[in-house]
C-alpha cells in the first residue's frame, strides 16, 4: 500500500469533541488530531523497522503543553498496524479542562485512531 485517500472523521459532542485527519505524503502518512481551538501541542514522528519488527517513535512538545501522549499514541499505534513512516500532531486546547473531559479527550481520540486503523487495511 504506498497511498491512503484523504479521511477525516469525529468523535465525541459538545466540548469533548475531537477529530482525526490523515494526509498521505508520498509512501508517509501525516495524521492530526485536533479540537475547534486547533494548534500545535505535540509532533510524534514514528518509523517501522521491520528487522526488530517494532515501530520507534520520538516526541516533541511545546513548552506548557500536554498533547504528547495522544501525538504519541497515534503515531506509534498507525505506524505499527500500516508499517510506514507516521507523523502525528496532536492540538487540542479546552479552557478550563476538568479531569473528567481530558479522560473523555483522550478515550475519543483512542477511538478515532481505532476507528481509522480498522478502515485502512494492512500493508
Amino acid at each position: 500500500m504506498t497511498d491512503i485517500k484523504p479521511v477525516l472523521l469525529h468523535e465525541g459532542d459538545g466540548r469533548t469533541k475531537v477529530s482525526l485527519s490523515t494526509h498521505s505524503i508520498g509512501n508517509d502518512l501525516f495524521v492530526r488530531l485536533f479540537n475547534s481551538q486547533e494548534h500545535i501541542g505535540a509532533v510524534a514522528l514514528s518509523e517501522y523497522h521491520f528487522g526488530e519488527q517494532r515501530a520507534s517513535t520520538s516526541v516533541l512538545t511545546r513548552f506548557g503543553h500536554r498533547d504528547d501522549s495522544i501525538a504519541y499514541m497515534a503515531a506509534y499505534q498507525i505506524c505499527r498496524h500500516l508499517k510506514k513512516p507516521v507523523c502525528a500532531i496532536a492540538g487540542i486546547h479546552l479552557d478550563d479542562i476538568t479531569e473528567e473531559e481530558i479522560e473523555a479527550i483522550v478515550s475519543n481520540c483512542g477511538i478515532l485512531i481505532d476507528r481509522f486503523i480498522e478502515t485502512s487495511g494492512s500493508s
